[in-house]
């Protein structure tokens, strides 16, 4: 009972301690409604300050084959020197990589390399992306940055040690404040790609050609073994086919000189040439037979990128609005201006029961 009687007391005490917090912090609402005046204005300011952005979002589905029906044939083609490759997809590629690999800095900066035509002139992505964002006025004070660009069509083996210095920055920054990329389902395999920037035809173009660099490259990796093997087995089979048309014609024009069937030995030669003609046809059908083999190897590892959204002009505009701005700012101005007497309240009755 003793035990009963404390537990209520301490439940009722802890009531009563909230209601009297709140009487407290209720009792400020003069203050707390000046601040949430101020942080409307805040608000307001920020809405009016906050620059129009365009947002560029393009949204694929990566499908790629799990097992390959070619198995069968893959011990009979490695006896003949032809791999067909069929094990599972390249690690690097699976998952969540993919995703990754997007914003890798191979990809940014092949992507920033791209040419686009903006009115009579034709520039990079990078110099257009250092025009809007202010950096080429920033950099144009320092002597030493001053001219720099990246002219469309320069081989990128060629740039100096600075121009890869502020390529790195450019795909550094727009990474960490210009692209998005994400899977807007966990269970399903669509991935959104979108680039938000101050500029609206750096937005489309930008995320458009980044998909395509990353799918190029990701299609070119897949396919380059079975790539391989077919243009080899391409190249055996189209000497073959010079071979075995000369041995006809050969085998033909023996078989009219030694048709006198008095002289067997005079045959001989025609049996020879009649024999390598057999055995070069045999040859060559299993060389192009190997051939189709190869390319439906190539053609199954092949993965299909479907593109189901691509940026339409005009672009989405990112822009704080002035009722959204007065809202949020008067909420946190309120919130904050209750949370500081709710603080104060509570650090002076610690105060003074330790008194």
């Amino acid at each position: 009972m003793i035990v009963q009687q404390k537990e209520e007391m301490s439940l009722r005490e802890l009531v009563l301690k909230i209601q009297r917090c709140c009487r407290y912090v209720l009792g400020k609402w003069m203050i707390i409604g000046i601040c949430g005046v101020a942080g409307a204005a805040a608000g307001t300011m920020l809405a009016l300050l906050d620059e129009k952005k365009f947002a560029g979002e393009l949204t694929f589905v990566l499908e790629e084959s799990r097992s390959s029906p070619l198995s069968a044939y893959a011990g009979v083609a490695s006896q003949l020197g032809v791999d067909l490759n069929t094990g599972s997809s390249n690690g690097v590629f699976e998952g969540d990589n993919i995703m990754k690999f997007l914003s890798s800095r191979l990809m940014v900066e092949r992507t920033l390399l791209f040419p686009v035509i903006t009115g009579k002139d034709k520039k990079t992505l990078a110099d257009l992306y250092m025009e809007f964002s202010g950096l080429q006025e920033k950099w144009s004070r320092h002597k030493r940055l001053q001219g720099i660009n990246f002219p469309a069509g320069y081989k990128r083996a060629k740039f100096s040690l600075l121009q890869d210095s502020i390529l790195n920055v450019l795909q550094e920054r727009i990474v960490e404040n210009n692209l998005e990329v994400s899977k807007p389902d966990k269970k399903l395999n669509f991935i959104s790609v979108k680039c938000i920037s101050r500029n609206e035809l750096f937005s489309k173009v930008f995320t458009e050609q980044l998909v395509k660099e990353a799918t190029d490259f990701y299609i070119e990796t897949k396919t380059m073994r079975n790539k391989a093997n077919t243009e080899r087995l391409q190249g055996q089979a189209d000497s073959l086919k010079t071979v075995l048309s000369k041995k006809v014609y050969t085998a033909a024009s023996v078989q009219d000189l030694y048709f006198n069937p008095a002289k067997q030995v005079a045959g001989i030669r025609a049996e020879e040439e009649l024999r390598d003609k057999l055995i070069l046809q045999t040859m060559y059908a299993e060389v192009v037979k190997n051939l189709e083999i190869s390319k439906m190897a190539m053609a199954q590892e092949t993965p299909v990128i479907q593109i189901v959204d691509t940026p339409i002009l005009p672009l989405k505009i990112k822009k704080l609005g002035i009722l959204k701005g007065i809202f949020l700012g008067g909420i946190l101005g309120g919130l904050l201006a209750g949370a500081f007497f709710l603080v104060k309240y509570t650090y002076r009755r610690i105060l003074r029961d330790e008194v």
